[in-house]
């Protein structure tokens, strides 16, 4: 048997696999774009519901327009009637992004278009799964804590609401201002796991939510998602600046991966974990001053002796801690960002479809003959 000339890269590294205008991840320059605009801008001036319309529509609102963008995602925001019922049958220790794969998918059920995907019918799905995944996930937090889930509050804004209704209490602008600078700078990256997941979902003309479903799905992973997760734990594992040293040199002598370091693509330091930085810095203050100082000392301690560079899940675990999300639905809040890139990816997808279908290289044995079951 003749072997076939391929090209093997393992986990597809440097391999374009699809083109896109949606964002561009500059590793070497350790620079971020959405639409040809930077994250350092967007995250200072935008707002989480502009960032959307941007990745969805390709420019920039208008007053008028972002208006009424705005109006539409709030207008949103509700679960479909019964769907509280099915929610409140899920298992309480269910695992929170096993518990958003299911709902999503589960929400397909309740949208009668749900196989549609015209461009017009795709940008209606983004939209309102976009402004539900936050009412969605508060909804189970309180739900496995015995407590009645919170209505959307149509005065507030996106990131607002989503607090007030994990709470029950109105957030602090502070706090407030802080996550909606995190679902803007997690909103988009490039072809990611998850997003190239979704892409490969829908390019098989399955359906919108089939794709959200594989997206989140890859998410929940340890590689990818939930590395925020796993930075927060690391702090509270640590619990105190003077342990810091210790505890990571233990981690390097035992060859462990030091939670929240290292990007496949940036070669210098995430500019995303740049913002968090000064976030971080600025809300950490009396009792959670310990986090920042933790999360600083590690850093350092990191690239002293390994020069490897954080990436965008090690400062924010500190921020998200701080506004009062729970350590273990931190990567469903990463969903509830990203999922606004996700559709945007389906859509554009979609607009020039390709069967996405790599080849495999057969490295096992061949001309092997078959041999009867009862001489074996």
């Amino acid at each position: 048997m003749q072997k076939e000339e391929t090209s093997f890269s393992k986990g597809l590294e440097g391999v374009v696999a699809a083109q896109t205008f949606l964002s561009h991840v500059a590793g070497q320059e350790g620079r971020l774009f959405y639409r040809g605009l930077e994250i350092y801008d967007l995250a200072k001036y935008s707002a989480f519901p502009e960032t959307c319309y941007l990745l969805l529509y390709g420019n920039l609102a208008t007053k008028p327009e972002l208006d009424r963008f705005t109006q539409e995602m709030t207008r949103a925001r509700a679960l479909p009637e019964g769907f509280l019922g099915l929610l409140k049958t899920l298992p309480k220790n269910l695992h929170p992004m096993a518990m958003l794969r299911t709902a999503v998918s589960l929400l397909a059920s309740f949208d009668p278009d749900a196989d549609n995907l015209s461009r017009e019918a795709l940008l209606a799905k983004g939209i309102r799964l976009t402004s539900q995944m936050p009412t969605l996930i508060a909804a189970f937090e309180r739900l496995r804590r015995g407590k009645e889930p919170v209505a959307p509050d149509a005065s507030l804004d996106h990131a607002a609401n989503f607090l007030y209704m994990l709470s029950g209490n109105r957030p602090s602008p502070a706090h407030a201002k802080a996550l909606d600078a995190y679902l803007i700078l997690l909103a988009d990256h490039g072809l990611n796991a998850s997003t190239f997941s979704a892409r490969v979902t829908v390019a098989t003309l399955s359906d919108y939510y089939s794709g959200i479903t594989s997206a989140i799905g890859t998410l929940k992973g340890d590689l990818h998602g939930s590395a925020n997760q796993r930075a927060m734990e690391m702090f509270l594992e640590i619990g105190e600046i003077g342990k810091v040293e210790a505890y990571v040199q233990g981690l390097l002598a035992n060859h462990k991966k030091v939670m929240g370091f290292g990007h496949r693509i940036y070669k210098t330091e995430d500019p995303r974990a740049t913002v968090f930085r000064q976030i971080a810095k600025d809300l950490c203050t009396g009792p959670a001053e310990k986090w920042y100082q933790i999360s600083e000392k590690i850093a350092e301690i990191v690239q002293r002796e390994k020069k490897i560079y954080c990436n965008v899940d090690f400062y924010s675990a500190s921020v998200l801690y701080t506004i009062g999300i729970p350590v273990d639905l931190f990567t469903t809040v990463f969903a509830m960002s990203r999922v606004i890139g996700w559709s945007a990816h389906i859509i554009e997808q979609l607009a020039d479809n390709r069967l996405i279908r790599p080849q495999a290289e057969y490295v096992g044995p061949v001309n092997q003959s078959y041999v009867p079951l009862e001489r074996r």
